[in-house]
Parts: C-alpha cells; structure tokens; sequence
C-alpha cells in the first residue's frame, strides 16, 4: 500500500513539474507592465476623446491622460492613482464602474473597456504605477 502511494506522488510531482513541458503559472514571473507600450496606448484608444484640454471629461474633472504627469496628477477632486492599490485607486474605480454604474468610464462610448484592458492598468497600478 505504501508503495501505491509513493507511486501516486511520484506521477503527480512528474506531472506537475514536467522536465519538458512548461513551468506552472504560479512560478512564472511577473511580466512587467509598461505605461508607454502597455497603458498609455490603452488610453490613447478609450479615454483621450474626452480626458484631454478642452474634453468633455477634462472640463467636468480636471482629469487630462495625455500625459504620465498629467495623469498622476488627477482631477480638481484628488488623485485617481494609488501607486501599489489598483482596488482603491479612482481611475479603476471608475473603469469598472464600481463608483455607479452611471459613473462608468469610458463614458458615452458603445460598451466598456474590455477585461484584459482592465486587468492591464490594474496590474501597472499594482506595480507601483511607473513611469516606464
């Protein structure tokens, strides 16, 4: 009986850990997210239309995203970006519509930013938010 078990822990370990195949996700590093090649084009695509000088978004909350500075430095209410906190940081709030569902951004276009969009910027707030 011992044996059968030890078996069965050998194949799983085999199985788990392939020497040819992939390592499991848990061991892959994490990709770091870049604001120039990552988020900003995502911004450029959804946001600029309205969060710029002269937008619609700028003038209601002073948020202008053309710009790493300019997005660090939020709206006329406060900072939208919590370097580290993507769960409490406005913007995201704001782009899943955790806020109101009124509230959610992009605002007026046909549907919403897409999950992988999401997670992208979540995941670069979570980083730390650079300037990269």
């Amino acid at each position: 009986m011992k044996t059968g078990i030890l078996l069965g822990s050998v194949v799983f370990a085999v199985l788990s850990f392939p020497a040819f195949g992939q390592v499991p996700s848990a061991y892959k590093q994490k990709k770091e997210i870049s604001f120039e090649t990552d988020v900003r084009p995502i911004f450029h695509d959804y946001c600029l239309n309205c969060h710029i000088p002269g937008g619609r978004g700028y003038n209601k909350s002073g948020l202008d995203l053309s710009s790493y500075e300019s997005l660090m430095k939020g709206t006329k209410y406060g900072p939208v970006i919590k370097p580290g906190e993507s769960f409490t940081s406005a913007l995201v709030v704001g782009i899943e519509g955790r806020a109101s569902p009124q509230l959610r951004m992009p605002w007026g276009m046909n549907g919403t930013l897409s999950k992988g969009n999401i997670d992208i910027i979540k995941k670069w707030v979570d980083q730390g938010a650079k300037n990269n």
